[in-house]
């Protein structure tokens, strides 16, 4: 995407459509488009490995075959994409098949032959499972191909698919498994440290999230291959791409994997800008250009405390970071998710999947909060501060903003998708097609040419 453009967006991950699926694609492609929206943006694809979060998954290149129901693949390009996808492919299904047959256990519970992958374990369990190794693998191709029919459908009508990318991996994941060389792992293939954020002023003992730390020094050496792979992956599927906790590729939060809290860590360094290079200088040669005339269709979630340096990194690369206007409302003038302080390099949300629906952030709020927010918006009735959210966020200075489609049918908290931290009841909400009213979308597109975001 072009960030010398202003465009606008809808937050909506496929389970929120009214099928839970992409089958309903075209017709909400078809509301974007009459709405005068180009950006569709959703959450990680993947299939995740226990309840529904899409940020656990079992494979960081594997898309959940569920999300494509009823889709058909034309059987005699399966080879051509068999071959440009083995450096995956292959492992995920063995993980999957192997997973199954295993009554479900992490990998590092299975038998140790298939554990560690000795050859001709592996050899024998693929002879006796060959048909669902199989079937796993057509599934993935299936998915992929209805991938791109849908990207194809959406840039018909000038939208473009916004992404997002996890930065660590699940533990228990194809992609560990098979390349236990690439983790800090001990000798059976559990974590050394584990990922997540250290204590702050909304939680004193911090995030333990317990994903396995990369081993930096092993990517580097070999130019990062799954990492570049990771990525050109995803921007088969998508225009643009949020790296999730952008942070973690400057340096990350370690902990040591003994640690119940994550308390006692500290921050390790990563060579993000070594990897953005080698992206940068790969992409560069595939358009036949220069060094550095490839810029990199990705935006860094910059969200929660950033130093300097994280800073420095997506300046470097030119990458677009994130605000958001629920943020926006204390008393310090240099809070980056001010309206004021919003420049064109950001993408701007009244909220994002982790926040509460704006209706329902309102009426959450104390009354000291609502004052802050009163005196910034000049309004006090919950459905004129969605409406000032609204406009404020879509009249920012940021090339593209982004409004949750829960903002947009104006629901309370019962639409929330996420809220971190709670093991239950996320991820489940959906629409219905009755609940878009009659000309919401002339007034969406009417709102968006006033303020120069109609895509069309």
């Amino acid at each position: 995407m072009n960030f010398s453009e202003r465009r606008a967006g809808i937050l909506l991950h496929p389970t929120s459509l009214p099928s839970g699926t992409f089958a309903d694609a075209e017709r909400w492609l078809d509301f974007l488009h009459d709405a005068g929206f180009g950006v569709w943006q959703m959450l990680p694809l993947g299939l995740p490995l226990t309840g529904l979060s899409p940020y656990q998954c079992a494979s960081a290149f594997a898309v959940d075959p569920a999300l494509f129901p009823g889709d058909t693949a034309d059987p005699a390009g399966f080879e051509e994409w068999h071959h440009r996808q083995r450096h995956w492919i292959d492992d995920y299904a063995r993980f999957t098949v192997i997973k199954a047959a295993q009554g479900g256990a992490a990998w590092t519970d299975w038998p140790p032959p298939l554990r560690d992958r000795e050859p001709a374990a592996l050899a024998e369990f693929e002879r006796a499972h060959a048909d669902a190794l199989r079937t796993v693998m057509h599934d993935q191709y299936r998915a992929a191909q209805a991938g791109r029919k849908i990207r194809a459908a959406a840039a018909a009508r000038g939208i473009r698919l916004f992404g997002d990318m996890p930065i660590f991996v699940a533990h228990d994941s194809a992609d560990v498994w098979a390349q236990r060389h690439l983790f800090l792992l001990d000798g059976v293939g559990h974590p050394t440290v584990v990922a997540g954020v250290p204590p702050d002023y909304f939680s004193e003992t911090g995030q333990r999230w317990g994903n396995p730390h990369y081993d930096w020094d092993a990517m580097q050496a070999d130019g990062f291959a799954w990492w570049r792979a990771r990525l050109r992956d995803h921007f088969e599927w998508f225009d643009l791409v949020r790296i999730d906790h952008f942070r973690g590729l400057a340096a990350a939060w370690a902990v040591p994997a003994s640690e119940p809290t994550a308390v006692h860590g500290e921050w390790r360094p990563a060579p993000g800008a070594a990897l953005l290079q080698a992206m940068r200088d790969e992409m560069a040669g595939e358009r036949g250009g220069g060094r550095d005339d490839a810029g990199l269709p990705l935006v860094a979630e910059d969200l929660g405390t950033i130093t300097p340096d994280v800073i420095a990194l997506r300046h470097q690369f030119g990458l677009p970071g994130m605000a958001v206007l629920q943020f926006a409302f204390d008393a310090h003038t240099d809070n980056p998710h001010k309206p004021e302080n919003v420049h064109p390099d950001t993408v701007y949300y009244t909220g994002t999947h982790d926040n509460d629906t704006t209706l329902g952030w309102w009426m959450s709020l104390p009354d000291d909060a609502r004052a802050q927010v009163v005196a910034r918006l000049g309004v006090d009735e919950a459905g004129a501060v969605l409406d000032a959210m609204i406009a404020t966020v879509l009249g920012s200075a940021a090339a593209l903003s982004v409004l949750p489609m829960q903002d947009v049918l104006r629901l309370d908290n019962s639409a929330r998708m996420n809220t971190p931290g709670r093991e239950q009841g996320n991820w489940t909400w959906r629409f219905g097609w009755d609940a878009l009213p009659d000309g919401l979308a002339a007034r969406l597109r009417e709102q968006l040419q006033a303020v120069d975001r109609c895509a069309s």
